[in-house]
């Protein structure tokens, strides 16, 4: 697999602030990459760099072996970037509005893709009208248009489902896992875990400037040691405390319901105790650990080292 993005060394400063603190990352062709991380991590900054409306202080980034500085014209062609902030110029119609941003590359009579995305995104019947007259997850979607019009190799969604609806959200993913199938590159930012979790191959997990962790979803999500066993009983339970003097649990407050989180070497343990109550047990469910924990565990390690 031939490498879509390249970043070497990358700095950025606003003064005393350290936005980006040597930043390493390659990015494959044709994978669904995650670039998570808390408010400030650097996110923004880091694909404001890739699209060029971010001045880097060092480094070198390259996308499709193009450098972003010399080689411009080709990287912008091969990107297309979805912002978080939604703007448009009022006084085109939607159609219009693709029209000319196919024209910004050098693309005459794109109809047919304006087509394309005016249906995948459900804005076929939306084309004539103008941007004031769209609802917050339409104009959210027509910004998702603009960035693919010109058919980019790699598609970067910064936040892209941030305040829409449930709808717009699994028509959107629908059709960005087809993009990804036919080739696409796909790097998306979020805070939705559970999409990065659901979407991505690999993920890199960012905090107060520097990546702090960059490895396959799987491997991450393996790397928390937790089981989480929740049990639903069909009458209130009394003496847990006993029972599980050295496991913490929370019981609901019913006390019909108890939810253990232990390791996993402690899972048979656990349930020979449960099934040693003689209980009328109605449901049962164990959870492994999620992107969100994994999340959580290295961005706190991220605050204690700096």
């Amino acid at each position: 697999m031939s490498t879509a993005i390249k970043i070497r060394e990358i700095n950025k400063s606003y003064g005393n602030l350290q936005a980006l603190d040597d930043i390493n990352l390659d990015i494959q062709k044709g994978e669904f990459f995650g670039l998570l991380g808390p408010n400030g991590a650097g996110k923004s900054t880091l694909i404001g760099i890739l699209g060029g409306l971010v001045h880097k202080d060092s480094g070198e980034v390259t996308v499709l072996g193009n450098d972003i500085i010399t080689d411009y014209r080709k990287t912008k062609k091969s990107l297309g970037i979805v912002p978080q902030e939604i703007t448009f110029d009022p006084y085109f119609t939607v159609r219009e509005t693709l029209e000319i941003h196919s024209g910004y590359f050098g693309i005459k009579d794109n109809g047919d893709k304006i087509d394309e995305l005016l249906q995948a995104l459900s804005l076929d019947d939306k084309a004539e009208i103008g941007p004031r007259q769209l609802s917050g997850g339409m104009r959210r979607r027509l910004l998702i248009a603009k960035a693919l019009v010109h058919d980019p190799e790699i598609i970067v969604l910064d936040e892209p489902t941030a305040g829409v609806d449930v709808e717009l959200r699994n028509s959107l993913w629908e059709y960005v896992i087809q993009l990804n199938q036919q080739g696409k590159t796909i790097i998306l930012t979020t805070h939705y875990l559970e999409e990065a979790e659901a979407l991505c191959d690999r993920i890199a997990i960012m905090n107060k400037g520097k990546i702090v962790k960059v490895d396959s979803k799987e491997n991450l999500i393996n790397s928390i040691d937790k089981k989480v066993i929740s049990v639903k009983f069909a009458d209130p339970v009394k003496g847990l405390e006993e029972e599980f003097l050295e496991i913490d649990f929370e019981l609901s407050d019913d006390q019909r319901q108890i939810k253990i989180e232990s390791a996993k070497k402690n899972l048979n343990k656990i349930l020979r105790k449960i099934n040693d109550l003689n209980l009328d047990i109605i449901d049962m469910d164990i959870e492994s650990a999620k992107l969100e924990d994994v999340f959580i565990k290295l961005t706190n390690l991220g605050d204690d080292d700096n």
